[in-house]
């Protein structure tokens, strides 16, 4: 078994203790009324984008996402929030530095000694969490569900969810599949981004992502019988018969878009096994983007 294989295994008992110790990171992710800036690169920066959008739907407060490495000093916030599971890399290292004074710092991560304290104010630490794989699985998806606590939703079914998700036998036919689509609305179109890149980092695979309602605003036009196109969340009905025409498979699920994105790690990995790689080691990449 490879190591992204237990990592994925891992995280309904990630999540169940991420829910037990939310009320640690209740002022960590933003106290009422903060304007809020969310910032990571790569998974990180999708995980952003749906944090932002989380809390702005819950009510807590003014909150923004940006990527890392393009970010500059404009709005003024609050509170600017960087996810980095190592807590190493250089673009969101570089961004804290541009952090206007008085503006109140914090680290989301999963190491606990990192380059990235020296520069925040407090940090949630969800060193539990972190992961021996380039890949990133378990450390986003826990965030989210502290997140989610913490912004008040009841998330307690999802970790046995994701453990019936888990236990599913595959049954899609992996190798007559070439092109590998991922669609979603709101704060599930930051998972639906994360799904397409562990497709690409782990299987090297064609795969694209999409707001759900904007799949048919062009992209649609090179779907085929070798795609599969997965919507997160509520499916729209006329969506799903335009891309079925198309002769792609199509996956619409009741599950909560998390465990979705937990099945889309396991197709990673399928995927990748399918075309003879080792998920462990993906093509090009490192664990963490230094910059020399």
């Amino acid at each position: 078994m490879s190591i992204t294989t237990s990592e994925i295994a891992s995280q309904p008992a990630l999540w169940e203790r991420a829910i037990a110790e939310a009320d640690g990171a209740r002022e960590l992710l933003g106290a009422p009324g903060e304007r809020v800036l969310y910032l990571g690169c790569g998974t990180s920066a999708y995980i952003a984008e749906s944090l932002a959008i989380l809390r702005e739907q819950a009510g807590v407060g003014y909150s923004d996402a940006a990527y890392g490495s393009e970010w500059r000093p404009g709005r003024e916030y609050d509170r600017v929030v960087v996810v980095t599971r190592s807590g190493t890399t250089s673009e969101i290292l570089d961004a804290l530095a541009l952090v206007p004074a008085g503006v109140h710092r914090t680290a989301i991560t999963g190491v606990a000694d990192a380059p990235v304290h020296a520069l925040v104010d407090d940090a949630l630490v969800l060193d539990y969490a972190d992961e021996k794989s380039v890949v990133q699985t378990r450390f986003p998806t826990t965030t989210l569900i502290a997140a989610r606590t913490v912004f008040g939703e009841d998330v307690s079914a999802l970790p046995d969810a994701a453990r019936r998700e888990l236990d599913r036998l595959q049954d899609l036919d992996v190798a007559a599949l070439d092109h590998f689509v991922y669609l979603g609305s709101g704060w599930a179109y930051g998972l639906a981004q994360e799904a397409a890149l562990k497709i690409r980092e782990a299987a090297q695979a064609w795969s694209e992502s999409y707001p759900t309602l904007d799949y048919r605003h062009g992209p649609i036009a090179v779907a085929h019988p070798g795609s599969v196109v997965a919507m997160f969340g509520t499916p729209v009905p006329d969506l799903v018969q335009d891309v079925e025409a198309t002769g792609a498979v199509v996956r619409t699920s009741a599950a909560d878009p998390l465990v979705q994105l937990v099945a889309a790690h396991r197709l990673a990995v399928d995927v990748a096994a399918s075309r003879g790689l080792d998920p462990d080691e993906p093509r090009a990449l490192t664990r963490s983007v230094i910059l020399r």
